[in-house]
């Protein structure tokens, strides 16, 4: 059994999704102490708990210690089974990061997978479901899997009641190597400022602020209502190049301003086009497993976070590749995984 200190790194969730996935995976089971042990509230919070009874479902795995605030996890998964299957969280915490915890498993399963999820779909600290299907899911489509999303309604915090789908088609053999090194041109920029409950002017003045401080052209921006249980504000801004896409995205908070949001999104958007990195470091974190599980393939990014630093350390507790960093000195790196010789 593979014992794993969940206060290693950064020391959050991520080192529990990335564990419960590559053990369904791999087959390997796994024990892990001191969970979430950086984090305000430590231990399992609801969220948690769903991605380990998701990944329990589909797997028939063996689990002790599944409790709320739980500090130590055993968990002895068993083959993984393609089906349809749905994950509610029951509160606002995100249903992109239980996905995150589910879809490599059944991108390996023989045959499609229906999900439904439910909970927070735009969330502080998690990807939005539009960087999902906008970003990630595009990469595993070069990977040979091919995956669906369709938001059916939005969830923000604290409200949650978000849901989506995900249809997963599972590629014919071996997920394939995937090398993004080169971003190519920017083909199209677009934001979407959304708001629930919210007054709409403060969808509209994201929007327009965020062209405004955007350093490379923006084709499309417009505010939205949307269907949601409770109030919400985000901002997203998608810039589509050549080979890949990215999402850059800000939440509207109380005691935050509608031009602190924006400027967050532009900052980031302009950091990202000036590197010339053809991943930034979110789509980083979710590339590099499906890379492992390929055993090869190489991306260009920015400064590698901690967060994507214990990720990394994770990925090779379960999987016999090297994951090399390489930083060229002007702040663009490049990420090669590989099976050693």
């Amino acid at each position: 059994m593979i014992e794993i200190d969940g206060s290693q790194g950064e020391g959050g969730g991520q080192i529990l999704r990335t564990a419960l996935a590559l053990s369904v995976c791999t087959g390997q089971p796994f024990r892990m102490t001191a969970i979430r042990a950086k984090r305000r509230r430590a231990g399992l919070l609801r969220q948690h708990l769903t991605a380990v009874e998701a990944a329990r479902q589909i797997s028939g795995a063996t689990v002790h210690g599944a409790e709320i605030a739980s500090a130590v996890l055993e968990f002895v998964p068993g083959p993984v089974q393609a089906g349809t299957y749905r994950f509610a969280v029951g509160t606002a915490g995100s249903a992109t990061l239980v996905l995150q915890t589910v879809l490599p498993p059944l991108l390996l399963a023989g045959g499609p997978s229906h999900l439904t999820l439910e909970g927070g779909t735009h969330n502080a600290g998690a990807p939005p479901f539009q960087f999902v299907q906008q970003a990630f899911l595009p990469c595993l489509a070069r990977m040979g899997a091919t995956c669906r999303a369709e938001l059916a309604s939005w969830g923000f915090f604290p409200a949650g009641g978000g849901r989506f789908t995900v249809e997963i088609a599972p590629p014919a053999g071996a997920l394939l190597p995937l090398e993004l090194t080169e971003r190519g041109d920017l083909t199209g920029a677009e934001v979407l400022a959304a708001v629930s409950q919210v007054p709409l002017e403060v969808a509209d003045d994201e929007a327009k602020l965020i062209v405004r401080q955007a350093r490379f052209p923006v084709g499309k921006a417009r505010a939205e209502e949307v269907p949601s249980p409770g109030p919400g504000n985000v901002a997203m801004l998608t810039a589509t190049f050549a080979h890949a896409t990215t999402v850059f995205t800000g939440f509207g908070q109380l005691g935050v301003s509608r031009q602190k949001v924006a400027h967050e999104v532009a900052q980031a958007a302009n950091r990202f086009s000036a590197s010339g990195a053809a991943v930034d470091e979110h789509l980083a974190d979710q590339l590099l497993v499906p890379l492992a599980l390929a055993g090869g393939g190489a991306f260009t990014t920015l400064e590698p976070t901690p967060h994507t630093r214990t990720n990394t350390d994770i990925i090779r507790r379960f999987l016999p590749v090297a994951i090399d960093w390489r930083d060229d000195g002007r702040g663009l790196w490049t990420v090669a995984v590989r099976r050693p010789a």
